[in-house]
C-alpha cells in the first residue's frame, strides 16, 4: 500500500488551517501530520515529522515564512522537505525571495481547492516549479526591480560548470517548460530531458526547478523581457 503524502500546515490564522486540514484530510493519499502557527513553530514541526510538504503562510508574526522556510530548506535532515508558499496576492514581493531561500513555488490562498491539492502532489512528487508561467513571470518582473536598485546581477561564473546541452536545457526550464515540452523542442526524449536538469541541479547545487529558474535569471543566462 501506498504511504500516504505527509502535510505540514503553517498559518497564523487558526479558520484558514482547519480549511485546509479538512480539504488534505478528505483526499485519499493525503493526510495533515501537523499545524503551525507561527514560523518558528513551523520549523520545530518539520524537524519533528518530517512532512513531504510544508503549506507556508508567507506572513506570520514573529518568525515569518520566508525565514521559516530558510531554516527548513537548509536544514540536511529536511532534504526531501518540499515547501510550498501560501500568498493573499498573485504577485508578491516576497516570493522571489521564498524562492531563492529554497521554496518549490507557491499558490495563492484563493486557489481553487483541486488547485491546491494538485501543489501538493506536485511538490510531494518533486516536480517543484508550480505555476511555471507565473512563476517565471514574477521573477522576472521582482529580479529586473533588484538589477535596478541595490542589487547586481549574480555573475555568470557558476553556469561554467554546465556543458552546453544543460545551458540549453536550463534556458528552457526558465521559459516554464515542461519536460515534454523541452524534449519536443529539443527533439529529445522527456528522460534525456530529465537527466539534462538533474544534473545542472546537482551542480548548481538547485534543490529544485524553481531555483534553477532563479539562478537562470540571476545569472543573465535568460533576461527579463524589456530589458534586452
Amino acid at each position: 500500500m501506498t504511504e500516504p503524502i505527509t502535510v505540514l500546515l503553517a498559518d497564523d490564522q487558526a479558520l484558514l488551517r482547519s480549511a485546509f486540514r479538512v480539504l488534505v484530510d478528505s483526499e485519499p493519499g493525503m493526510r495533515v501530520v501537523a499545524e503551525a502557527a507561527d514560523g518558528a513553530q513551523a520549523v520545530e514541526l518539520a524537524r519533528h515529522h518530517v512532512p513531504d510538504v510544508v503549506l507556508m503562510d508567507i506572513r506570520m508574526p514573529g518568525t515569518d515564512g520566508l525565514a521559516a522556510t530558510r531554516a527548513i530548506c537548509s536544514d540536511p535532515a529536511l532534504a526531501a522537505v518540499r515547501v510550498v508558499m501560501l500568498t493573499t496576492f498573485e504577485v508578491d514581493e516576497y516570493v522571489v525571495q521564498s524562492l531563492r531561500a529554497g521554496a518549490s513555488g507557491f499558490l495563492g490562498k484563493g486557489a481553487e481547492p483541486e488547485e491546491l491539492l494538485a501543489a501538493i502532489r506536485i511538490a510531494a512528487a518533486g516536480e517543484a516549479l508550480l505555476s511555471p508561467a507565473a512563476t517565471k513571470g514574477l521573477i522576472a518582473k521582482f529580479l529586473a526591480q533588484g538589477e535596478s536598485a541595490d542589487r547586481p546581477a549574480r555573475p555568470a561564473a557558476r553556469l561554467d560548470a554546465l556543458t552546453g546541452r544543460e545551458r540549453e536545457v536550463l534556458v528552457q526550464v526558465a521559459g516554464g517548460l515542461s519536460n515534454d515540452e523541452i524534449g519536443e523542442r529539443l527533439t529529445v526524449s522527456p528522460l534525456t530531458v530529465k537527466t539534462h536538469v538533474n544534473r545542472a541541479m546537482a551542480k548548481l547545487g538547485a534543490r529544485d526547478r524553481a531555483q534553477l529558474v532563479v539562478m537562470a535569471y540571476e545569472s543573465g543566462l535568460v533576461r527579463p523581457r524589456g530589458s534586452e
